[in-house]
């Protein structure tokens, strides 16, 4: 694995285990409450904010496993969370509001296609 995926990874990773476990347990109280006001205003509760925490917690672990099929299965779930972000952000707020979620589908993206590769083959 050359340098700059590794890179791509260790921003993914940080950001979602960052946010996933601000969405589960909620430890961050300004960043948990700012993800609730975004959830709520979608009209999605609290029980749909702690399944996509896990989502993501579970997308930015198994990036890092040796098996291509669970690799690609978290990168998958990352580019899931990143693309349900984007539509909620582009219905309800302003696009400004989805940068994030399009860096994140942008690097999960690359990630997939490096992790495609050897299934395919």
């Amino acid at each position: 694995m050359n340098i700059f995926i590794t890179g791509l990874m260790v921003l993914l990773t940080a950001f979602f285990l960052l946010a996933g476990s601000v969405k589960v347990t909620g430890w961050q109280k300004q960043i948990f409450e700012i993800q609730l006001k975004f959830f709520t205003s979608y009209g999605l509760n609290r029980q749909v904010m702690m399944l996509v925490g896990f989502v993501e917690l579970f997308g930015a672990i198994a990036m890092w496993s040796s098996n291509p099929l669970i690799s690609l299965a978290g990168a998958l779930s990352i580019a899931g969370t990143s693309i349900g972000a984007l539509f909620f952000h582009f219905r309800f707020d302003t696009w400004k509001d989805g940068i994030a979620a399009m860096v994140t589908l942008l690097f999960s993206s690359i990630i997939i296609a490096i992790n495609i590769q050897p299934i395919l083959a």
